[in-house]
């Protein structure tokens, strides 16, 4: 599960989230609470009224009700129910609103034998009071949002400190350095078990990086030396004038083999040690190092009808070694030439790169996408090789892509980055 924000910023969206889920609900239930309980008062209030005039009118019927601004009482007889509002005619015992004359009260109906009693009360002032008390709540649960997230982002800095400290020493380590044991300095606690995995995994990629170091070291010597033998005995054979032309042909092969061997054991050393490009020194003449492979993969052609084009429009210089370069090189040309039964194939040097363009087998273009990974290998014969030009080229910041349609071809394009 990947998320976008951080973990502090998560915890805040966490605490406001609860922060306004509870202060909404505690706004709800005090706002039901307030209006129940206004509710009964003004009932309660409009039914003393109510008892109040109904004992006084028992005593004297004459008597006027009273009307005020807020609360008026209105009597019904029989003979004058037709006179009074039709809302209040029909009104049950009991509390009510209703609207009348354009405003809105509360009324509290009475029945005392054939006689009705209403008390209405205006609650106009109630409602603006409702209104001020609603944006009160909204403002305060606003409020309590804002400072449950205030809150949680302070609390998310100060619980995340460990955390991001460990990050920042974690940050400084560099793996051929020596071990920084972190687990030390942070108490027994989650972050404190984390700075102790890193511990041991900086104990294990140290361990992994001296047993490479050591390896590097000694298979330039194992390696080199055996190759070196073999192609001296490979250069004092061909001095021997007793051989015939088919003997001097397969010990030219194991020179070249011999001579490739030492250029990818030089390949492979060289991105073992991981060096960057601006740390690497040297003059190659490209359109130079181009034509000797050319030449040292003729023999691909020999039992073909394929003609080889060059057209050289640049004679760019890298200032890089030519070890690694002949090695992505001669990968791309001898694909050229081993795929190719009949044709041409056209290779093409400018100021920004090379391209190889064959009129070979192709590619599918469900294999275009897998022919730069390890140990693949399809018909079109790109395997470990190209996954070694894909390293290189990553390795000095070259692209390398792949244009090509089954039974008419393929053409890579090398980018050398020269601009």
């Amino acid at each position: 599960m990947k998320f976008r924000t951080s973990l502090r910023y998560r915890i805040t969206f966490a605490f406001a989230l609860i922060g306004g889920t509870v202060s909404f609900a505690l706004a709800t239930a005090l706002y039901w609470l307030t209006i129940n309980m206004e509710e009964r008062l003004i009932e309660e209030t409009l039914s003393a009224e109510l008892e109040d005039f109904i004992g006084r009118y028992r005593q004297d019927p004459s008597l006027i009700p009273p009307s005020s601004t807020l609360m008026q009482i209105r009597v019904m007889n029989g003979h004058e129910r037709d006179a009074v509002p039709a809302v209040l005619r029909n009104l049950d015992t009991g509390l009510h609103q209703v609207d009348l004359e354009d405003r809105s009260y509360y009324a509290e109906v009475r029945l005392s034998g054939e006689q009705h009693f209403v008390a209405l009360y205006d609650d106009s002032q109630i409602r603006h009071r409702e209104s001020q008390y609603q944006v009160f709540l909204v403002i305060a649960v606003i409020v309590m949002i804002l400072l449950s997230a205030a809150l949680g982002f302070w609390l998310a800095g100060r619980v995340l400190s460990p955390v991001s400290e460990l990050g920042r020493r974690v940050r400084r380590l560099e793996p051929e350095g020596d071990p920084r044991e972190l687990g030390r300095d942070f108490p027994p606690d989650e972050v404190g078990f984390l700075a102790s995995e890193f511990d041991a995994y900086q104990k294990r990629l140290r361990a992994f990086i001296e047993r490479e170091q050591n390896f590097t070291a000694d298979v330039s010597h194992e390696l080199r030396t055996p190759l070196a033998v073999i192609e001296g005995a490979a250069e004092v054979l061909q001095e021997d004038t007793g051989l015939d032309e088919a003997q001097r042909t397969r010990i030219k092969r194991i020179a070249r083999a011999a001579r490739e061997m030492g250029e990818v054991t030089a390949a492979l050393l060289e991105l073992a040690r991981e060096r960057r490009q601006e740390q690497v020194s040297g003059d190659c003449d490209v359109a130079a190092l181009l034509g000797e492979i050319i030449d040292s993969h003729q023999h691909l052609l020999e039992r073909s009808e394929v003609s080889v084009e060059l057209e050289i429009l640049s004679r760019p210089h890298l200032p890089i070694q030519c070890a690694l370069l002949r090695i992505v090189l001669a990968n791309l040309i001898r694909n050229a030439f081993s795929y190719t039964r009949e044709g041409r194939v056209h290779i093409t040097l400018n100021k920004t790169g090379i391209s190889v363009m064959d009129t070979g087998e192709g590619i599918s273009p469900d294999e275009i996408d897998e022919v730069f990974k390890p140990f693949y290998s399809a018909q079109g014969g790109e395997g470990i090789g190209l996954s070694l030009v894909w390293r290189i080229c990553q390795n000095y910041g070259w692209k390398v892509q792949i244009d090509s349609k089954v039974d008419q071809g393929t053409c890579f394009h090398l980018d050398l980055g020269i601009r």
